[in-house]
């Protein structure tokens, strides 16, 4: 796989709501080359003005949540409509959810599936159909804190239907991941409880040609993850600023992402630029920013935005330019080795390095006033380019011949970062080889 995984997508209601069009959302991800998305099953919603979000596409207008479980006769449901049946399933949702995953894979996108969220207050519990109140079955008759526990008044036999019946359902799919709960450090989600989701989600799919990955959400921020579940593969992180959590699990071998952005203050663009570059230069394996500006009514992501955190086409054009950097290299063979550096960047500056050692070096300067920077380098010949992640023009180039150790070179002008690609010279026939292999590449897992 050649792809890195990098988005900015909306927030999590592209299936659930079905007042939101994904057509055109996906084609504007499409558009600047992004390959993920994350969308919630509909297990969770959330009232108008949760968070303090306008717009929020996870908050649908009456009558427009689409979830796994079908309407019952019985009036009721706490946003407008019949209360729901959890034994009897939305075809309309499946294939809503079938139609979603397809047409992202028709443009080389990956879905990531949040199956279940924690309800952070009690009018997010008040809307899920897992309340007794909005259910015609009598289950859920419980505190918010206890629906993400093995002793749940009768709603583990729930989840687990559902969850068998949505990984049946996307078996034929080979870009989709499943999160096991989105944020399970909030609202009373027990451990136990995710590694038995897990366990239902290999055990539906044991059968399966395509087993879809599982992901695990650890903290906010940061945290080392002791004892792995062995069916996890993915483990995300949110608000993943600096990179520690990066450092702290890059042992386990296993993706590590930034799967959500936010609450950086009114900038909507450069904290998120400076994060999503700082993270995958550290060796992150993916990074999806969370972008307010996609709504109902701007499902091509033009909205003003109103809410913690930040998005729109700018930033997307930046996060763009990261993406082509990072797949510039063949990164899969590259590790992250801040030893790399040997001169030591001023008070709040940065520099973190992939490299794959003698041949490439992906480098990434966070904060202003630096002027020069020492790489210990093997002896060889090397071609260097500064890069503005703003613009993703070359600023500066270097062509050098080195006897191995420190070498330093001279950055150009910049404000508030700058990349740095380092690359061993090609020669003669081996050179134009290179280029052509290079141009052709498709990037395409």
């Amino acid at each position: 796989m050649r792809n890195s995984v990098i988005t900015s997508g909306e927030h999590y209601g592209a299936v659930l709501n079905q007042a939101f069009d994904y057509q055109p959302y996906l084609a504007t991800l499409q558009s600047h080359g992004f390959n993920l998305t994350r969308t919630f099953s509909g297990a969770y919603c959330e009232p108008v003005g949760a968070f303090k979000i306008e717009n929020n596409t996870l908050a649908p207008a009456q009558g427009n949540l689409r979830c796994p479980w079908a309407r019952s006769d019985t009036l009721g449901y706490a946003n407008g409509g019949n209360k729901f049946d959890l034994t009897q399933w939305d075809a309309r949702y499946f294939q809503r959810l079938t139609d979603f995953v397809g047409a992202a894979n028709q443009r080389g996108i990956v879905v990531e599936l949040v199956l279940f969220c924690p309800f952070y207050e009690d009018s997010m519990w008040q809307l899920s159909p897992m309340n007794a109140r909005n259910n015609v079955n009598g289950i859920g008759a419980i505190q918010r804190t206890e629906v993400y526990t093995l002793q749940n008044g009768g709603l583990l036999a729930v989840q687990d239907a559902m969850v068998q019946r949505i990984v049946e359902a996307l078996k034929d799919f080979d870009n989709v991941y499943c999160e096991i709960c989105n944020e399970p450090y909030f609202g009373g989600v027990t451990e136990e409880w995710q590694s038995h989701i897990a366990e239902t989600i290999v055990k539906a799919q044991s059968g399966f040609k395509n087993k879809h990955l599982i992901a695990q959400n650890i903290a906010n921020k940061s945290k080392k993850v002791e004892n792995p579940n062995p069916n996890v593969s993915i483990f995300n992180f949110h608000y993943a600023k600096p990179p520690i959590a990066v450092a702290q699990n890059y042992s386990l071998n296993k993706v590590i992402a930034d799967d959500e952005t936010g609450f950086s203050g009114a900038d909507r663009v450069k904290p998120y630029r400076l994060e999503a570059w700082d993270f995958l230069v550290a060796g992150g394996a993916a990074y999806s920013n969370l972008d307010y500006s996609f709504t109902v009514a701007s499902v091509q992501g033009n909205a003003p935005i109103s809410a913690p955190g930040g998005g729109g086409p700018e930033l997307r054009q930046q996060l763009q330019i990261l993406k082509e950097f990072i797949e510039g290299f063949d990164f899969i063979r590259m590790k992250p080795d801040d030893a790399v550096v040997k001169s030591k960047p001023p008070k709040g500056v940065t520099a973190r390095v992939l490299c794959e050692p003698g041949k490439a070096y992906a480098v990434y300067v966070n904060g202003s006033d630096l002027t020069e920077l020492a790489l210990e380098l093997p002896a060889g010949e090397y071609q260097a380019e500064w890069v503005s992640t703003k613009t993703g023009q070359v600023e500066k180039t270097d062509s050098f011949k080195h006897d191995g150790g420190s070498y330093t070179l001279q950055l150009p002008r910049y404000a508030d970062d700058i990349a740095l690609r380092v690359r061993a010279a090609q020669k003669g026939r081996q050179a134009l080889l290179f280029r052509s292999d290079f141009e052709s590449q498709s990037f395409k897992g």
